[in-house]
């Protein structure tokens, strides 16, 4: 099975002095996501918790929703022409009586790569499908102070990021600010789809009173998981796509951007920021 990490020899430059090292480098290979047999989707993953990525990709397709839906999640033998296994194709088997909505080619493109469908199109299938809308959540509410100390947290826990520098990251806190689980990949889509997978293999969906923080930017294709997994706050260390601002205004997701110390853009979903009131200027 692939590894998370792999060495390769490099030629490093200091300050014109020129020596000859091995480097760490963060793995990537391709992940063929099975549904019942018939091939789905491809992305290229880091090795690991595949099977928690797989999930999670169906639930933000809107196949799955709950640990039940799901019979089995197995790698695939005889995914070579020599019948050897690469541990690079999964195959998800969801549970008798699961009704399977109509992926078709389109669709599946927009949702692994964000850069099919109109947007309106985009918009209108996420909200069709959300199991979990999100304006209907209990009230949750967190202060700009508990948002600010996420990042460091975050950082702090990316053991693989310490060894390569090339990798994302995604994690789940309470509301209380609790680290609940953190995943990295080479594909921040990736790791947002195994915090999910875990959550679903867990029986922990919705997951409505959580915040999900990621490393880098909050594309669409990030809200749209989000909001597919009942999660009200998404928070990211850099900035927004206008289609994810619109996708999380037209469902109640609360968007916050540019996360840097004590400093933050909340784009959307301003009602669950505990936000003191300030003397208007004269």
């Amino acid at each position: 099975m692939g590894r998370v990490t792999e060495r390769r020899k490099v030629i490093r430059i200091r300050d014109g002095a020129v020596s000859s090292r091995p480097d760490t480098l963060v793995a990537e290979e391709p992940l063929e996501i099975r549904l019942n047999g018939k091939p789905l989707a491809i992305t290229m993953r880091t090795p690991g918790d595949d099977f928690a990525l797989a999930a999670g990709f169906l639930v933000s397709e809107g196949v799955l929703g709950a640990a039940s839906d799901l019979q089995n999640i197995v790698y695939c033998a005889g995914a070579t022409a020599e019948g050897s296994n690469t541990y690079n194709v999964v195959d998800v088997r969801t549970a008798p009586g699961v009704v399977l909505p109509d992926i078709t080619l389109e669709r599946n493109v927009y949702t692994t790569s964000s850069c099919g469908l109109c947007g309106k199109a985009s918009l209108d299938a996420v909200r069709t499908t959300a199991r979990w809308p999100i304006a209907d959540t209990p009230p949750l509410q967190v202060s700009p102070e508990l948002l600010a100390g996420l990042p460091d947290r975050l950082r702090a826990a990316q053991r693989v990021f310490d060894r390569t520098g090339g990798l994302h990251a995604a994690a789940l806190f309470s509301e209380d600010g609790e680290l609940l689980d953190i995943r990295e990949d080479v594909g921040r889509h990736n790791a947002v789809d195994k915090l999910v997978g875990r959550a679903l293999q867990s029986g922990d969906l919705p997951l409505s009173r959580t915040v999900l923080l990621v490393s880098g930017r909050a594309s669409f294709e990030l809200a749209q998981k989000a909001v597919m997994a009942g999660i009200p706050v998404l928070a990211a260390v850099s900035a927004p796509s206008s289609l994810a601002v619109d996708l999380a205004a037209e469902t109640g997701l609360t968007l916050v951007g540019f996360l840097r110390g004590s400093s933050m853009n909340v784009y959307a979903g301003e009602h669950r920021i505990a936000l003191r009131a300030t003397a208007p200027q004269g």
